[in-house]
């Protein structure tokens, strides 16, 4: 046997763990585009275009929903700022309430009375149509929670059934918007 027919052993190839786990990866890959190859393609894109129209229906809604709260928050917050801008004005209300009254009684009727009776009414009626309701009247039914009695004169007639009856409104109460701002400062009988 010459050296030229000598069998050489045939080395077996030596695979390292990466290569290994390269090839693992290529089989899972070769058998997940076997299965999508098997599945209809209009399925696949059905099922594609249901999960895109859900997360776009979820964001219109969550849309929805944000745009709601903010307005709804805008108007509480402008309802309020409307609110407390009423009640720093009440003491002026007074004041012309009490200006009124005495020009009333000194029965001054000149141009000053005239203006100020006028920039009163002008006011008021502002801020009634915007929903400050006045609440100044006498002989109704004592209700404690738009009156507030100061003082209670005893005898007198009674309303029907016994009732407390409000005699006389020594301060002027308001509403806004049906929610008592301050109650008006009474004098009750019964």
């Amino acid at each position: 046997m010459s050296f030229g027919d000598e069998a050489v052993p045939q080395e077996e190839p030596v695979f390292s763990e990466a290569e290994a786990a390269d090839e693992e990866n290529d089989a899972e890959l070769a058998e997940e585009v076997q299965e999508a190859g098997q599945a209809d393609p209009l399925e696949v894109l059905a099922r594609e275009r249901d999960e895109y129209l859900l997360a776009l229906q979820r964001t219109q809604a969550d849309f929805e929903n944000y745009r709601k709260r903010i307005a709804r928050q805008q108007e509480e917050q402008s309802a309020r700022a409307s609110q407390n801008l009423v009640e720093k004005l009440l003491p002026v209300l007074d004041a012309l309430d009490l200006a009124e009254n005495h020009l009333r009684e000194s029965l001054d009727v000149g141009e000053g009375a005239k203006a100020l009776h006028a920039s009163r009414a002008m006011l008021m009626d502002i801020l009634a149509r915007e929903g400050l309701e006045r609440v100044d009247q006498a002989e109704v039914p004592f209700d404690p929670s738009v009156h507030d009695a100061v003082a209670r004169t005893e005898g007198g007639e009674c309303g029907p059934g016994g009732e407390t009856m409000v005699e006389d409104v020594m301060r002027s109460g308001y509403r806004w918007k049906g929610q008592v701002l301050r109650p008006a400062m009474v004098r009750v009988r019964g």
